[in-house]
């Protein structure tokens, strides 16, 4: 069976979903080998291995930490050179999606973004994209080289599927331009407690309708009551109410829940572009003529100011 090479994204040795999401489709087209670099590299292996890494490639260098993304670009084409897989998936995040397209110029090959499913073809794996903001969806391929391909956070359900995950060292040389762009400090981002935005299975989003930065508490609320993140429609954050880390939307990020709740968002094409993938959509808008209702698996015509408090009450109210 061919080989599937993984980039796996963690901190400090705790796999973030994504990646599992990854071996799940990984084992769709091949036999997945994981690439895991950075401190607590060695310690993902247990996890990987739970969800269907055959190997697992490892390298800990302070290069990882201290430059910019160049230095895992040299890593992942060091993987490549080593195993010759049959296609290259990587999380699609921003930097993940610059890790991809530099490797895929690398080693002269094509590049798919933004993948929602992948599936064995006559002729290499076949990705499924949602594209033109999300009003048509297309199946493509790679016609040259071992395709390189970015899938969005959400896209499979994970599953376990045990096994080896062989631990082996694996061998970087790092180029001249590794050391090109350093990182002279971080500010840990402070928690929040809630999911991130782009790998929560719940998203509830509030929009121009919530007026106000400080009504944005009513959707936090709900959010906290589902345990799920918090998004913003770019009006809400053009307005300066919600940070910009929380934009959902085309020039924003895209997600793809299993429940997508957008409160005070009238949907203009911008935002649908962002989360029109949802599994399913719920919309709360006091305009019943609202574009949102035009897209939505479940609509309510109200005041968001009565309706989504009732809603965090209800559910509080299941809950315990």
């Amino acid at each position: 069976m061919a080989e599937v090479l993984v980039y796996v994204d963690h901190v400090d040795g705790v796999v973030r979903k994504p990646t599992l999401e990854l071996l799940t489709l990984a084992r769709r087209i091949g036999e997945p080998v994981a690439v895991a670099l950075g401190a607590g590299a060695e310690s993902t292996a247990a996890a990987l291995a739970e969800h269907g890494a055959a190997r697992v490639l490892t390298n800990d260098a302070p290069e990882y930490a201290d430059y910019l993304v160049v230095p895992k670009v040299d890593a992942l084409q060091a993987a490549y050179e080593a195993v010759l897989p049959a296609a290259v998936l990587v999380p699609s995040s921003a930097e993940g999606k610059e890790i991809a397209a530099r490797l895929a110029l690398r080693i002269g090959s094509g590049i798919i973004t933004d993948a929602v499913d992948l599936e064995v073809g006559e002729e290499g794996p076949v990705a499924t994209q949602s594209v033109f903001a999300a009003s048509f969806t297309t199946t493509s391929r790679v016609s040259k080289g071992a395709p390189v391909i970015t899938v969005k956070p959400n896209s499979a359900a994970v599953q376990a599927a045990p096994a080896a995950g062989a631990v082996e060292a694996l061998t970087v040389s790092f180029s001249e331009k590794a050391t090109g762009t350093k990182v002279t400090a971080r500010t840990p981002r402070e928690s929040t407690g809630r999911p991130e935005l782009t790998e929560a299975a719940i998203v509830v989003s509030g929009g121009r309708g919530v007026n106000g930065a400080e009504n944005f508490a009513v959707i936090e609320a709900l959010a906290d009551s589902l345990g799920a993140a918090v998004g913003a429609s770019r009006a809400a954050v053009d307005a300066g109410w919600y940070p910009h880390t929380n934009q959902v939307g085309q020039t924003g990020k895209s997600v793809s829940p299993q429940l997508y709740i957008a409160s005070g968002i009238s949907g203009a094409i911008q935002h649908r572009a962002g989360m029109q993938t949802s599994k399913t959509i719920v919309a709360i808008n006091k305009d019943s003529e609202a574009p949102i209702f035009d897209l939505v698996d479940y609509g309510v015509v109200g005041d968001l100011f009565e309706v989504v408090p009732q809603l965090t009450e209800e559910i509080r109210a299941r809950k315990g």
